[in-house]
């Protein structure tokens, strides 16, 4: 699997670089859009990592480029900016994620592992299905029986973080870093505060959270 970075951080993209060649991806990177953009077109790659404000050419710019060439490209913006607005023009541009700065790296990876397990571009791909459960990838949100359970942030990121590891137990400490970048016993109480508001909200729609607890190990989803 072949990801390309576009940031103009070098410290960032060298960092990115190894993390992600430890994980066993083929890396390559640049600071520059305009070659990014060349690099992009050119190659074979299935992912990749795109910061906005760019020297040269800006990611959006990119981000359109790709997306007019039809080229069958995960992206992922990575990026400073963290209003509602410009997250919404990322998607609304072609982007299939959007990650703020600052982010845990554990987080990066695993909406990478999701947008992998997507296949080829489609509108439908966004989704993940469980039982009555959607879990809408683009718009952030949990619906049951296409009912919106009117998620919060964080909420949203634990139930992101279990469906995307279907049929796998997750850990407190991976959960942690996946919302917040830190594991304490602060951290832990959180996980379960969210848990338990989630749970309530969903029965209020009349169904189960399908979040069980493996006591001692953590969290999982039940494959379908």
């Amino acid at each position: 699997m072949k990801i390309l970075i576009i940031e103009d951080s070098t410290s960032l993209r060298r960092s990115l670089k190894i993390g992600l060649s430890n994980l066993g991806f083929t890396v390559d990177d640049t600071g520059d859009g305009s070659e990014g953009l060349s690099m992009a077109l050119a190659g074979d790659y299935s992912l990749l990592i795109l910061d906005l404000m760019l020297p040269s050419v800006d990611g959006t710019a990119i981000l359109k480029a790709i997306r007019k060439a039809n080229k069958d490209l995960r992206v992922l913006i990575l990026s400073a900016r963290d209003l509602t607005e410009d997250k919404i023009s990322g998607l609304l541009n072609g982007a299939d994620d959007y990650l703020t700065k600052p982010f845990s790296f554990d987080e990066l990876h695993v909406r990478l592992l999701c947008l992998m397990r997507r296949g080829s571009l489609n509108i439908n791909d966004s989704k993940i299905n469980i039982g009555v459960f959607s879990l809408d990838i683009h718009l952030k949100q949990l619906l049951c029986n296409g009912i919106n359970a009117h998620l919060t942030p964080n909420e949203y990121k634990l139930v992101e973080c279990l469906f995307t590891n279907q049929g796998k137990v997750v850990s407190p400490e991976k959960l942690s870093d996946y919302l917040a970048g830190q594991y304490n016993a602060v951290a832990k109480n959180s996980i379960e505060a969210h848990l338990s508001t989630t749970r309530k909200k969903v029965r209020d729609i009349g169904h189960d959270l399908p979040i069980k607890t493996k006591r001692g190990f953590g969290y999982f989803v039940e494959k379908n």
